[in-house]
């Protein structure tokens, strides 16, 4: 039985707030009436931050007690920024209210009762690094040897255990689903870590993945502090519920299962997490695993332009296994969002930048523009126009292109090819080989160093340790190879098509996109017939290697250069989402997954809500070099109804064979008079070919 019973008291006068007054009608609903359980649909740009700060507000004001709230949320920034408001709201900070990330919920509950676990109450948390070094001491005592072959590295079989759990699903069947290069290890990977655990528990020890399993172990198996925990919480709330995992959606299960006044705030169509494990079943799911559920929607976008959300609205329509809702919006309507076909990427890559340029010269700060694209690759063209440009720009969600160590592995591997002498390159490469360390890669620089040439090199009789004959050898068979061809991008293909994409596999859980780095790389350098002029432009570039200042003006105003995973939960006033071809978004590797097709259609509903007022679709119609290969536009564009693109057309073309350092071409618009709806499923691409 509910203990509270909530009326309206929107316009009471003994309350600071008039939440008629604050809220809109969608969102002043969950406000007044989310008692019971609750499912909140809240659309991109909806206000659903002020939604659960007015209900916690509200429900403050209504004289629940801080301690009988339970808001949990995905970040430590989400968690102060809410807290914060409903200070702000209220005049006072909420003391006592349990606000929190799932795992600092978590940490502070297992503190209380951690002994009932068989740890202390003073546990250690490991983070990941620690973690990965536990791994390595579980490897030495079972006596496996790494050596004989490519072993995956303590940072992959932590990502492999990790996911596991929070999946749900055995360590076996997510080897033999994400990790089949390792299908054969499967004992020994079980093995380690089985002891991986033992020892963390010996240890009085919890990585963050323990923070929730044993949390959840608690709540299932001690019915008596479930009682005391759920009778405790009146209210709980929980922010971006579509991205909770199995195990996150059972603890606030239990935690709810008393008075049952659960809030989960999200929206199905922006569920993009399922690579960390995160089921949009959840939420789909919720109003049969919560009897009586209310829904509520709240579909009053304050972010965007009309013409912006029919876009997102005709293309998320798609999606069968969804809440339906349509996005409303509260902006005035400006331009149609902009289609641009460009003939390669460098094209595309030289719109974007002058179009940047254009837009600040019409008064948008360079902090309102951010391009946006499905993986890291993509943007390795674009990077270098900007760096030619001198446009500055953030990356976001990892480094640079060419900052990212697998670049610099390869330029290295192509800086040995270069000069021989390069002592430097010869570390770092060594480095990677098996069975070669610090002081054995020192000695054999200094034997290397004498050598005249790279054929000299190869036909040295090193003295070096025999654990590290294999690598060397290994390395000596790629760069005889290297040593026999010149164009630089078959010299980048060479070192990825060898046993650097062994160290890759095993070292990275993220090889395959580290792999696609590499391809765009070698793509990228198919544009020069010389390895000095492509090693001096990488090197020279305003990033790659240099030190900045800190704090100086240019630092303070840069355009955004992201993942669209990266980007979700931001908004910029201009948007450029790149490289929308069809076999690179949707991602063919996603298309393979249960489910793939409509997680991915829902990324680029996230990337078209980021933006406000301007939104520019762009992709290469031809890519490669040497190679020419036709590309259509991503399925995501041709589904699109006839009439809410606008497409733009380039005056320019460059010759698909040009080197990128020649190109210094002016990419203007076609201005000639109005310009028709675009019907992107009935585009002819060979006749675009021809009019660009």
């Amino acid at each position: 039985m509910k203990e509270f019973i909530l009326e309206d008291h929107a316009s009471d006068t003994s309350m600071r707030i008039d939440y008629q007054k604050e809220l809109n009608p969608e969102q002043l609903q969950v406000v007044l009436h989310g008692d019971g359980p609750c499912l909140v649909l809240a659309g991109a740009g909806s206000g659903k931050t002020r939604t659960i700060t007015y209900r916690v507000a509200y429900l403050l004001e209504r004289g629940v007690s801080p301690e009988r709230i339970l808001l949990v949320t995905f970040t430590n920034k989400a968690s102060k920024e809410m807290l914060s408001r409903v200070e702000q709201l209220l005049g006072r900070y909420p003391t006592g209210l349990w606000g929190g990330t799932f795992h600092s919920v978590a940490n502070r509950l297992l503190r209380l009762y951690s002994t009932e676990l068989g740890y202390t109450k003073n546990f250690t948390i490991l983070d990941e690094e620690d973690a990965k070094s536990l791994i390595k001491v579980c490897i030495h005592l079972l006596n496996i040897d790494t050596g004989e072959r490519r072993f995956p590295s303590p940072g992959v079989l932590h990502a492999m255990a990790s996911y596991a759990r929070n999946s749900g699903q055995r360590l076996r069947d997510v080897i033999e689903h994400k990790y089949q290069n390792f299908y054969e290890l499967i004992p020994t990977i079980e093995r380690i870590v089985e002891l991986y655990e033992t020892r963390k528990k010996e240890a009085d020890s919890m990585d963050f993945d323990d923070l929730l399993l044993k949390l959840r172990e608690l709540l299932f198996t001690r019915d008596d502090i479930r009682l005391r925990l759920a009778t405790q919480f009146h209210y709980v709330l929980v922010d971006e519920y579509q991205d909770t995992n199995v195990v996150q959606s059972e603890i606030v299960r239990q935690l709810s299962s008393e008075h049952h006044n659960i809030v989960v705030v999200g929206d199905d169509a922006q569920s993009i997490y399922s690579f960390r494990a995160a089921q949009i079943k959840n939420i789909l799911g919720f109003p049969q695993t919560h009897p009586g559920t209310k829904t509520f929607r709240l579909t009053t976008n304050y972010r965007s332009t009309p013409e912006i959300l029919a876009v997102a609205n005709a293309s998320i329509h798609q999606n069968k296994d969804q809440f339906e809702k349509e996005l409303s919006a509260v902006r005035g309507s400006l331009d149609r969002p902009n289609l641009v076909p460009a003939q390669n990427s460098a094209q595309e890559s030289q719109f974007i930048a002058q179009r940047i340029l254009a837009l600040r010269d019409e008064g948008m700060p360079l902090s309102e523009i951010a391009v946006l694209f499905r993986a890291a690759f993509h943007s390795q063209t674009l990077e270098f126009e900007l760096m030619k440009r001198d446009i500055p720009y953030e990356y976001r969600g990892g480094m640079k292109f060419f900052e990212r160590a697998h670049v610099k592995d390869v330029i290295a591997h192509l800086r040995i090819r270069n000069n021989p002498h390069d002592e430097v390159a010869w570390m770092r490469v060594l480095s990677l080989m098996n069975g070669i360390g610090l002081v054995t890669a020192q000695k054999m620089v200094e034997q290397i160093k004498r050598s005249e040439s790279l054929d000299e090199v190869l036909r040295l009789s090193l003295k070096i340790p025999a654990r590290a004959q294999t690598g060397w050898l290994a390395l000596g068979k790629m760069l005889y190879k290297l040593s026999r061809e010149e164009m630089p991008s078959d010299l980048i293909r060479i070192v990825t098509g060898g046993e650097y994409q062994e160290y890759l596999r095993a070292e990275c859980p993220d090889f395959m996109d580290r792999l696609e780095d590499l391809e765009q790389f070698a793509i990228f350098a198919e544009g020069y017939v010389n390895l000095q002029t492509l090693l001096d432009e990488v090197s020279l570039s305003a990033d790659f290697g240099a030190v900045r200042e800190e704090g100086s003006k240019e630092d303070e105003e840069k355009i955004v250069l992201s993942t669209i995973h990266q980007a979700k939960g931001l908004e910029w006033d201009a948007v450029f989402v790149m490289h929308l071809c069809d076999d690179k978004f949707p991602n063919p590797r996603a298309l393979t997954e249960a489910g793939g097709l409509e997680e991915e259609r829902r990324l680029f509903y996230v990337a078209t809500t980021r933006a406000r007022k301007h939104l520019f679709f762009t992709y290469p119609i031809v890519s490669g070099y040497d190679t020419l290969m036709m590309s259509q536009p991503s399925l995501f564009l041709q589904e699109l109804p006839r009439g809410l693109l606008e497409e733009v057309r380039l005056k320019r073309s460059f010759m698909a064979g040009a080197a990128l350092e020649n190109s210094d071409a002016t990419i203007v618009l076609d201005a000639l008079g109005e310009r028709k709806p675009t019907d992107v499923s009935k585009m002819s691409f060979l006749r675009g070919v021809e009019e660009l």
